[in-house]
Order: structure tokens, then C-alpha cells, then sequence
């Protein structure tokens, strides 16, 4: 638990900072860059308003990863890990992953079918791709926990 206990701090000092440049880009950065965009550039225009829905949504799952992060970065640090509580946060955030990750499949499939060189499709493929693997990772490490609390139950019947 020595080591936990060394990362706790550095961990949620991290995570404020990534939650406070979340919050900064989706309410100042994400809008600024697409009105600019479309003062630019009048002929894309119209994607402002599905652009700037597009990136705040994608943040908003990160929002919501990090929050959830720091339940359970907290149920750990107290040696709750292994309960029923944390299912809704491991929960939360495969749901926020999944939910990204769907999103951005249809913004990639858009951005397919619009791309004109070969490039752009396989890196959104690829990105995709880690995102599908990102997500199914998180459903195993959920079974995962999901197996160690049952154990946990059983040994503590047990003792």
C-alpha cells in the first residue's frame, strides 16, 4: 500500500489540471477554433455548429473519464476497490470510452467518405482502431474486477 499511497497525490494533481484544461478547451478553445475557422475559411462555414457539437461531446467522455478516474483512484486509496461501488465508476467509464469511441467512428466515416488522398482514411482507421481496442481492454479489466471482488468475497467468508 506504500506505493499507492506515494501516487495518490501526484495522480489527482494531474488529473485537476487534465480536468481544468478539459473544461478551458470545451467551453473557450474548441468554440474559438471553429468560429475562427469559419470567418477564414466562409466555404466551410457550415461546419461550425456539427464540428464544435463533435469536440465538445468527445471531451465531455474524457470529463467524464477523469471523474470517474478519481472515484476510483479514491475507493483504492481507502482499500475499497474490491466492492460493488466500483463497478458504477469502471462502469462510467467504459460507457464514456465506448460512447467516444462510437462517436468518433461516425465522424471518421463522414471524414472517409469526404477524404480525397489515401492518408487521412488510414489514420482515421488506425486511430480508430486503438479506440477499439482501448475499449474492449477496459471491458476485460471490468471482468476482471468483477472476478477479484467475487474472490475477495469468498476468501472473507472463508476467514
Amino acid at each position: 500500500m506504500k506505493l499507492l499511497d506515494r501516487v495518490v497525490l501526484p495522480l489527482r494533481v494531474l488529473l485537476v489540471l487534465l480536468l481544468v484544461g478539459l473544461v478551458f478547451g470545451q467551453l473557450v478553445s474548441i468554440p474559438g477554433q471553429f468560429a475562427h475557422l469559419a470567418q477564414e475559411e466562409p466555404d466551410l462555414a457550415h461546419l461550425r455548429w456539427p464540428l464544435t457539437a463533435f469536440f465538445v461531446l468527445e471531451v465531455l467522455a474524457l470529463q467524464v473519464v477523469v471523474v470517474c478516474t478519481w472515484r476510483l483512484l479514491t475507493l483504492a486509496h481507502a482499500d475499497r476497490i474490491f466492492s460493488a461501488e466500483a463497478f458504477a465508476w469502471v462502469d462510467g467509464i467504459v460507457g464514456a470510452i465506448a460512447a467516444a469511441w462510437l462517436l468518433y467512428a461516425a465522424g471518421a466515416a463522414w471524414a472517409i467518405a469526404q477524404a480525397d488522398d489515401p492518408g487521412t482514411p488510414i489514420l482515421l482507421i488506425g486511430v480508430g482502431l486503438v479506440g477499439g481496442v482501448v475499449t474492449l481492454v477496459l471491458v476485460v479489466m471490468r471482468a476482471l474486477l468483477h472476478q477479484a471482488t467475487d474472490l475477495r468475497l469468498e476468501l472473507e467468508a472463508v476467514i
